[in-house]
């Protein structure tokens, strides 16, 4: 993860400079918090479901999902994590993974899940309208879970195109008007209004939305982040806006209702 201070490598940008994103580590705490809320979700988890991974990066989140489904698969816009992602699955000797490297803004879907999970990618896709690749992957049955970052966080999440301004956690950029926010920003950025329309728009029914409080994955280890996370960010979620730096939301296909044009 990258620090407040530092700078984001500059291979995570295409070549048309949108930010591709970076992959969790895989043992941050916030990735572990998200998968304990997925799995805390009526009917899931089960041996008898496949899951796509969309922007799966190292795969961090689906080899922790995989002993709890039948079939897991991550698609990926870098290839380069799938180096990564294979030794992990190697090391780890996990049989029911794999990688693919798929662009979901231009690419067709080929296959249909029974679920699908995608944390912190929306945010990153050159159009969010791509999210109707994720609609048409999934079974009519289907559940999905998606993570995006939450506008009233009080730090930027994904960095700036600030040049007197360097850090990579802005505070309260993200609190700026969109047009101003998406002119600057990394990445786009979400209310849960937001997003909330953009799925209804293509095709989904909202099941669960909720805020996912800040993991202090940044800070260092030490007694101040243990009394950080004790006294102010003790649960995995909050009702409180500004405490939390991502929207979780749990969705299905509209039943018997065409997609929005």
């Amino acid at each position: 993860m990258v620090k407040y201070k530092e700078s984001i490598p500059k291979e995570l940008f295409s070549t048309d400079g949108h930010y591709l994103g970076r992959p969790f580590d895989f043992d941050s705490r916030f990735v572990k918090r998200r998968i304990r809320l997925v799995k805390n979700i009526l009917n899931f988890t089960g041996k008898e479901y496949s899951l796509l991974d969309i922007g799966c990066g190292n795969g961090a989140s689906i080899f922790l999902m995989s002993p709890y489904m039948k079939e897991c698969v991550g698609y990926d816009i870098i290839k380069a994590h799938e180096e990564e992602f294979v030794n992990y699955k190697t090391a780890n000797k996990i049989s029911n993974c794999r990688y693919e490297t798929v662009d979901v803004t231009t690419g067709n879907p080929h296959d249909t899940f029974d679920r699908i999970i995608s944390f912190d990618v929306i945010e990153h896709l050159s159009d969010e309208d791509a999210v109707s690749f994720y609609y048409d992957c999934l079974k009519e049955d289907g559940l999905m879970v998606i993570t995006v970052p939450n506008k009233w966080w009080i730090f930027e999440t994904h960095g700036a195109r600030l040049p007197l301004l360097p850090w990579n956690r802005m505070p309260l950029f993200s609190w700026l008007p969109r047009p101003i926010h998406e002119k600057y920003a990394n990445a786009r950025i979400y209310t849960r209004k937001r997003i909330k329309k953009l799925l209804e728009k293509h095709g989904f029914r909202i099941l669960n939305i909720q805020y996912i409080t800040a993991p202090m994955d940044v800070l260092p280890d030490g007694k101040f982040k243990d009394w950080i996370i004790k006294h102010i960010f003790p649960s995995d979620t909050t009702r409180i806006p500004f405490k939390s730096t991502t929207i979780f939301i749990v969705a299905d296909k509209k039943k018997n209702i065409e997609k929005d044009e």
